[in-house]
Parts: C-alpha cells; structure tokens; sequence
C-alpha cells in the first residue's frame, strides 16, 4: 500500500510546479493536460468554467506526478473554479542541515506566510512552519535533538 498527496491548485498548478521546480528542485516526471485526454467529453465537464490561471481551460493541468527528493507528489488544476484551500495538513520537509533548512524555509517563505520562525526546538535543532504562496503548509525540520 502507498499513500501519496494529492494536491488541486485550482488553475494555478503549472506556476506551483514552477516554483517547487525553482525553489526545492522538484522534478515534474508526468503531465497531462486537460485536452490531451482521449475522453474529450469527460475533459470538457472536468474544467467547464476552469479558466481561472489565464489559460484555456483544456491547457490546465489534469494531472501531474512530481518528485521532491525520494517523494513523488500529485497535482492537479482540479476544477479552476475557486481558490485553492489547503487545510488540516501540512507536508514535513526534512532536511540534512541547518543551512538547507535556512535556504528552504526562505525559499517556501517567499510570497508565503512564516507559521512558525525557523529556530531550535527540543525535538530539532531547526525546525519551522510556513504557509507558501499557494496556501500549502510545510514543516521544514532537521531531524534529531536540538544540540
């Protein structure tokens, strides 16, 4: 069994998978837009009204698979309809040190909000909280007792 997020940017899915790409070296491994779906029928009900990032609807993402580190995630436009809204999780970034955990909290932090300043904790010698600007909450922490 395996368990993966699945993460709906609500027409704004290329720009986040830009940014993860830029910011935490994600690797986008598959892509598929709406309007490469061979039920164009089923598309077409999928994103009605989805153009919400700008682009025609059939050019929003229908699914997207990509990598940070060993962790494959999912995206999506989903139905472009609204503003994305992440709630009630966060995904947890370990990192090997104080420096890369500096690097990626800042870099997660750009056009975000900061939860929870990156500093020393009695479980990590560096853990913090943000919310990035697509509203996704991170956890970036170095494993291991604060030294």
């Amino acid at each position: 069994m395996h368990v993966q997020p699945y993460l709906f940017f609500e027409g704004r899915c290329d720009e986040a998978l830009e940014f993860y790409r830029a910011k935490l070296g994600a690797e986008v491994t598959m892509l598929m837009r709406f309007k490469d779906n061979p039920e164009p029928a089923a598309s077409q009900e999928m994103c009605a009204g989805g153009e919400t990032s700008g682009a025609p609807a059939g050019d929003n993402v229908m699914h997207a698979e990509f990598k940070i580190g060993d962790t494959t995630l999912m995206a999506s436009d989903g139905m472009a309809k609204d503003a994305p809204v992440f709630r009630g999780f966060s995904l947890s970034l370990t990192v090997a040190d104080e420096a890369d955990a500096k690097r990626k909290f800042a870099a997660l932090s750009e056009g975000g909000q900061v939860r929870m300043p990156l500093g020393p904790t009695f479980f990590s010698p560096s853990f913090g909280m943000v919310q990035d600007r697509f509203g996704v909450g991170w956890m970036v922490i170095v494993p291991g007792p604060k030294a």
